[in-house]
């Protein structure tokens, strides 16, 4: 079989699909099928054809300012002609879709079809009725964060986006997921139901896995990832990826100063680009009195992020925005760490409440400070539920089990195609 996977990003450090989509391209070329990617590059200079780790990569040029987005989502001029050599070129029996919302645009699933592929998409976000991360569904604040109101309404999306909201978008983008695309599925059950509220179809979900690696730090590298930065006897707690308010950061810093007092050699490693949390989360951190406490280890990866990650004794995701997955709840329980995790979007899928961490509200500091506080004061529990973290990760996130499921949906497009 020849599978063409498209995403707007590349490069496997910034991105958790496209690392997916590494990692599925590898594991069914071991099983003797031919596999591409299509992708966007913002340098026209870096257009053309390369072998990244023997996937084959068609890098199609877009670049255009942010403010238009929900129009170019729709069919991007850039990139329709070089998109339509590609299919000519590579011949795909089946494309798998998972981000084109920004660059590839819809119109190359239409383009798939009409190609005589079967078509593929995997939703990883919102944003198919989403125009940005989605924040206005819980409430906020004033709601206690408990609402559940996932439907996009012109009263609700143009207040948020004013001049960027496009009417027409989200119509759209049902006629053509709806008319040339044979197999919808989703990252996560919570996500099903964010789709169809907004009258999406959705065929299945398949949630997200990792490949495994084959060995983890040592005890010594630890303590030397430790010893550099001068943790040696801390205990840590970590937040780790994008750094956004999104994200849930303020609400940490918030939980850290209630957490400081009990835990006099607690740090927090804020796993992120440096100059983000410099410039949007250091003067916070120094208003409520714990920057000291925290530790911006900057941008890490390779052997660096294992370290950390490995260092850490409680992982926390404290998303604020409709957090579809969490693949990094996965990178924690690798490492057989407990994780305290967002109620929002997938995470609840992932932890399991009371057996891999705890599952709690954002918008309730004190209840997701406890909640960490427990695993702290506690390291037997800790240590257990890490373990049986570790356990539920191997037993149903490994990648055979996410790539089985993606062929039989392949299967099943490419059947409904031939079909038509």
């Amino acid at each position: 079989m020849r599978i063409l996977f498209l995403n707007d990003l590349e490069d496997e450090r910034i991105g958790s699909s496209v690392r997916l989509v590494h990692q599925l391209a590898a594991h069914y070329r071991r099983q003797g099928h031919e596999t591409a990617l299509a992708t966007a590059v913002q340098e026209p200079g870096q257009a053309g054809q390369a072998d990244v780790h023997g996937l084959k990569v068609y890098r199609l040029y877009s670049d255009y300012n942010p403010r238009w987005r929900s129009w170019v989502s729709l069919d991007n001029p850039r990139v329709r002609a070089p998109f339509q050599a590609v299919l000519r070129d590579f011949k795909p029996d089946v494309v798998h879709s998972h981000l084109v919302h920004a660059h590839l645009s819809y119109a190359s699933l239409t383009a798939s079809r009409a190609a005589g592929a079967g078509v593929v998409f995997t939703a990883h976000d919102v944003m198919s009725f989403c125009h940005q991360k989605l924040t206005c569904f819980h409430g906020g604040e004033a709601a206690g964060g408990v609402l559940r109101d996932y439907e996009a309404r012109p009263f609700k999306c143009f207040p948020c986006q004013r001049l960027r909201w496009n009417p027409f978008r989200n119509r759209a983008i049902r006629r053509v997921l709806e008319r040339d695309v044979q197999r919808l599925t989703v990252v996560s059950d919570e996500l099903g139901k964010a789709l169809r509220a907004n009258q999406l179809r959705v065929d299945r979900t398949v949630h997200n896995a990792l490949e495994p690696r084959t060995q983890l730090p040592s005890a010594e590298e630890v303590q030397r990832f430790k010893a550099a930065r001068g943790l040696d006897r801390c205990r840590l707690i970590a937040i780790g990826g994008r750094l956004h308010e999104q994200k849930g950061v303020l609400q940490l810093l918030r939980m850290l100063r209630l957490l400081a007092p009990r835990f006099p050699m607690l740090r927090l490693l804020v796993m992120g680009k440096r100059e983000v949390y410099d410039r949007e989360f250091a003067q916070q951190a120094q208003e409520l009195g714990v920057a000291q406490l925290v530790v911006p280890t900057g941008w890490l990866e390779g052997p660096e992020l294992q370290q950390a990650l490995a260092a850490v004794d409680v992982f926390v995701t404290p998303s604020i925005c409709f957090d579809t997955f969490g693949m990094v709840n996965l990178e924690a329980m690798e490492h057989a760490k407990p994780v305290v995790a967002t109620v929002y979007g997938g995470s609840p899928e992932v932890v399991l409440e009371g057996v891999t961490g705890f599952v709690r509200n954002p918008f309730q500091i004190e209840s997701f400070a406890e909640a960490v506080a427990r695993l702290l004061e506690d390291p037997a529990l800790a240590h257990a539920m890490g373990l049986a973290g570790r356990t539920r990760l191997v037993e149903h996130f490994l990648l055979p089990r996410m790539a089985a499921e993606y062929a039989e949906e392949y299967a099943a497009a490419c059947t409904a195609q031939a079909a038509l």
